[in-house]
């Protein structure tokens, strides 16, 4: 297979390969012919899958200990099952690092009153780390930008040249990347989030799902929109009019309606839930697609009882980014 350089990815460093692991917790797989195969790139929400999967175990008569064996158990059960069915070329892990986005610096408020992880369950996350490594699963981790943007940029990167993705979170804000190239799957409720779905949920299209949140805000976010505009005035103003923009554009009118007048006044509020909603596409990660492939190529090296155990990840500057490669004990930094 020819190998695909994403623009945001072709000036990456050199990485060692990923190891193949043929242990108990994956049976030998024969590599399939790369070059007959249009790519298909899994993407794990990792920490959307690892909260769910351990909120199940803390409900049970365990220890903290107990239920993060028990989430890792889950963790590579489930892992395989999404390999097996998804039948990936190429598959990543994405995981939330200690972020202080970009959405924080322009708005303080973001995320305010979220739950927060579970201490016990951050200190397990590199054991929960490697159990993706164990699958063959390589994972990537930023300290500078949120993960929702790694995976939009991951997919949108490989879209664009015809490949398909599929994400695997049960968060919405992925649906506006919806496209025929893209889908996401909701694991937990085994179902398509896809068009069809955001018609449903939305009464939009996804490529009008940023628009839509603009106005109606995301509560889990802590992101406010327009206030007086709810889902149901949101759908029927994207109806209308298709866009934020148009909107912004009729709000002037004389003859504006009530939800016009109300938007033509938090006008700024709607630009700024926008911008804070809209998933970025255009990181720069440092790597290719061939570094991610599945199963994970066999390498000499790779094999080697030295090259399996685990190590520290060492940091290279990169585009101004800190990346580290996963040793087998942590993750892939950009």
């Amino acid at each position: 297979m020819p190998l695909l350089h994403f623009p945001a990815l072709a000036s990456g460093v050199s990485m060692t390969p990923i190891p193949c692991y043929n242990g108990p917790s994956r049976p030998p797989r024969v590599l399939p012919a790369m070059q007959h195969l249009r790519p298909h790139l899994l993407i794990i929400d990792a920490l959307n899958l690892i909260r769910r999967l351990h909120a199940v175990q803390a409900q049970q008569a365990l220890t903290p200990a107990q239920a993060l064996i028990a989430t890792r158990a889950n963790l590579i059960n489930t892992c395989k099952k999404l390999l097996t069915g998804s039948e990936p070329t190429h598959v990543i892990a994405v995981f939330d690092g200690e972020v202080h986005s970009w959405r924080k610096e322009i708005y303080p408020a973001y995320k305010e009153g979220r739950t927060p992880m579970p201490q016990e369950l951050r200190e397990g996350l590199t054991d929960l780390q490697d159990a993706f490594w164990e699958c063959g699963v390589d994972a990537l981790l930023s300290q500078t930008d949120e993960a929702d943007d790694l995976i939009a940029t991951l997919a949108s990167g490989i879209a664009q040249h015809g490949a398909r993705a599929t994400i695997i979170s049960t968060d919405k804000g992925f649906c506006q990347l919806i496209c025929p190239q893209i889908r996401v799957r909701d694991y937990f409720n085994k179902r398509w989030l896809d068009e069809a779905f955001v018609q449903q949920q939305y009464g939009v299209a996804p490529a009008q799902l940023v628009d839509f949140w603009a106005l109606t805000g995301i509560g889990g976010s802590n992101i406010k929109g327009v206030p007086g505009i709810g889902p149901k005035t949101a759908t029927q103003l994207l109806q209308q009019y298709g866009g934020l923009a148009a909107m912004l554009d009729a709000c002037q009118q004389e003859d504006a309606g009530k939800p016009l007048l109300k938007l033509r006044q938090h006008k700024e509020e709607a630009l700024l839930a926008q911008r804070l909603v809209r998933l970025q596409q255009d990181i720069p990660l440092g790597f290719n697609l061939r570094e991610i492939r599945y199963p994970p190529e066999p390498d000499s090296e790779a094999s080697s009882p030295a090259h399996n155990s685990p190590k520290q990840a060492v940091p290279v500057d990169i585009n101004g980014k800190n990346v580290k490669k996963h040793g087998g004990s942590g993750a892939k930094m950009v």
